[in-house]
């Protein structure tokens, strides 16, 4: 069972980015450790497959301005991570907090890239993916502490088209995750989907949230 611990900034607010086709209703446990924590969670909730990464971070921005706290930290999964660094390149005079991004695809995805040879491939991704394919990613100065945490358990879609290789969490690989910049980086057994209902996940993101820094070394 988890501990509610006091927080060294009790006005600190974390806003929780879902990934592709989901609607952040996933992410329900991990808003629930992260109250459970003594934080104020939000879930923003966009059309990923409608509106490009600039679209959807100017409406994450207008989110952000309606929340009342000192201190905002950001939590994504998947695509939903890079719709925070979108936000950050777009809009960098944000309020002090730190990032966590969960599996992003940072350096592209290959499983995307073989599901849009699917026939209706390309409109069932979308309009953010695709620009992320075509190698319009976020910009990152590492001005802010970003920590990303990995999953290695390599179980999902990506794996069965073989689009991940041995290191990756099913539907991202390792080498794919990395964001150059970033504070620190690890992996944990987890899946792609299984990043949002761990607790050792909701565990390592609260304790980067308030240390800047993992518990566990960087890989």
């Amino acid at each position: 069972m988890l501990k509610k611990c006091k927080l060294q900034n009790k006005e600190a607010s974390v806003i929780l980015v879902h990934g592709l086709w989901m609607n952040g209703m996933e992410l329900s446990l991990l808003r629930h450790r992260l109250n459970r924590f003594g934080y104020q969670p939000w879930s923003f909730r966009y059309f990923s497959t409608r509106l490009d990464l600039t679209e959807i971070a100017m409406r994450l921005n207008t989110f952000v301005e309606q929340i009342p706290a000192q201190t905002i930290h950001f939590v994504g999964h998947s695509l939903g991570g890079l719709v925070i660094l979108k936000l950050f390149e777009v809009f960098p005079r944000q309020r002090p907090g730190r990032i966590i991004a969960l599996s992003p695809p940072y350096q592209g995805s290959e499983t995307a890239k073989r599901f849009i040879r699917f026939p209706g491939g390309r409109n069932l991704i979308g309009r953010s993916i695709t620009q992320l394919l075509d190698g319009d990613v976020p910009a990152w100065s590492g001005e802010r502490d970003l920590g990303v945490i990995a999953g290695t358990l390599n179980f999902g879609f990506g794996r069965l088209i073989g689009a991940v290789g041995r290191s990756g969490d099913g539907t991202i690989s390792l080498e794919e995750m990395r964001i150059p910049e970033a504070r620190a980086f690890i992996t944990l057994r987890v899946s792609h989907m299984g990043l949002v209902v761990s607790r050792k996940v909701a565990v390592e993101t609260y304790h980067f949230l308030e240390h800047g820094r993992f518990s566990i070394a960087s890989s």
